[in-house]
């Protein structure tokens, strides 16, 4: 760090860890990440209830994901926009209440293109969180301690994610599919009024308000975020890494119903405690950005999760589980390692830049998620697991452009 930098960093006024408005920023974005994502993934484990509901194939329940996460990977550019004009936590707070007053109406459709209509836009809606949190983070906290903060924000997306599915479940188990999204979209209404009572006012035109990049236009500053050195790079972690970590998780159901495990459908769907694993991994991803550097740590998670790839060849139970664990740890320790660092190296277009990550990551689960099940389909467990090997490889190596590039700037 140069003289320069220092000083401007000693006399910079934005929280720093410890702080109550560090505190009060975090846990208000943490429950912003769980009522994001308890929404958009609260149908996964009760697409079964669904398809028997309306007298659907399992295809067509399954578009009730497909769509929200398309929607949500195809506006988060436009809310990036949105939040240069409106403000970040404007953004945060339009996109939560518009997704749960949707949530609320979706348990009262009878009819199921009604439902994934409504899925789609709610997925939509979703998508100004993911846009704008990240930068947020980046513009209201002292830069030492943002990547700290970024990594517990990303911890509330699995919390979140397995929370909801978790709930879904087992509320769908006494009333129905209406009793599991109605009971994901009263946490998110808990999560939202966390969010909106705690979130400390911004004392400036950063994050909370204001349009970032001054008078430059929406194309130059997507362009920003395409020619930024290592940008691209990044966003092509989001793209491979999320490949393989949901080839994993969207095939190992089947993997485990069958032989030589058996398990029946209700205990295959507890792999998805494993998102705990996650949490960690993105809280220790701040430290150890701030200790090793953004290259090593990215490119470290990426091989352990090659290594827990590895561990899905096993025949025994605890093995798996075991391997399941490393893997869901070092994905997102992998995730918010390169979501920080886009927000920090996105000095103009910073939105936009988050919202290509976002884009990458989700196209990453349609796309290769996709993939995987083709593979599976094809040549079963063991080339499925290949598939994502080889997602891991390329991150590795278009990984390598990031080296020698500083976190910051």
């Amino acid at each position: 760090m140069t003289l320069t930098s220092a000083c401007s960093s000693d006399h910079d006024a934005r929280p720093r860890a410890g702080s109550v408005a560090y505190r009060r920023t975090v846990v208000a974005m943490v429950a912003a990440a769980v009522a994001t994502f308890a929404q958009l993934w609260a149908v996964q484990p009760i697409l079964p209830a669904i398809a028997s509901g309306f007298g659907a194939s399992a295809s067509q329940a399954a578009l009730a994901v497909s769509v929200a996460t398309g929607g949500l990977a195809g506006f988060t550019l436009v809310w990036s926009g949105v939040a240069d004009r409106l403000g970040r936590a404007r953004v945060i707070t339009l996109s939560l209440v518009v997704a749960t007053v949707l949530g609320c109406v979706l348990p009262f459709v009878d009819q199921l293109w009604l439902l994934l209509v409504l899925r789609g836009v709610q997925g939509a809606a979703l998508g100004g969180v993911p846009a704008a949190a990240v930068a947020y983070l980046s513009e209201e906290i002292h830069p030492v301690d943002s990547a700290r903060a970024t990594g517990l924000y990303i911890a509330g997306n699995p919390l979140g994610g397995m929370g909801g599915r978790l709930l879904a479940g087992v509320a769908a188990d006494l009333g129905g599919w209406q009793w599991g999204i109605g009971a994901n979209t009263l946490l998110a209404v808990v999560a939202l009024v966390v969010f909106v009572w705690v979130l400390p006012r911004s004392g400036g035109a950063r994050g909370g308000g204001g349009a970032a990049g001054g008078g430059a236009g929406w194309a130059r500053r997507v362009r920003a975020a395409l020619a930024t050195r290592g940008l691209v790079a990044l966003y092509a972690q989001a793209l491979l890494l999320m490949g393989a970590f949901m080839t994993v998780y969207n095939l190992l159901g089947f993997r485990l119903m069958a032989e030589p495990f058996g398990l029946s459908q209700a205990a295959a769907s507890l792999l998805f405690v494993s998102y705990t694993a996650g949490m960690v991994g993105s809280a220790v991803a701040g430290g150890a950005v701030a200790r090793w550097g953004g290259y090593v740590v990215l490119t470290v998670a990426t091989v352990v999760m090659a290594v827990g790839l590895g561990g899905m060849f096993a025949t025994a139970l605890p093995a798996v589980v075991v391997a399941l664990v490393v893997l869901t740890f070092a994905f997102f320790c992998a995730h918010a390692t390169a979501s920080a660092w886009v927000g920090s190296r996105a000095v103009a277009g910073r939105a936009q830049a988050m919202a290509l990550y976002t884009l990458s990551y989700y196209l990453g689960s349609s796309l290769f998620g996709w993939g995987g099940g083709v593979v599976y389909d094809a040549v079963g467990w063991g080339g499925a697991v290949v598939f994502a090997w080889v997602l891991c490889a390329v991150a590795v190596l278009v990984g390598l452009r990031l080296r020698g590039l500083s976190r910051v700037g």
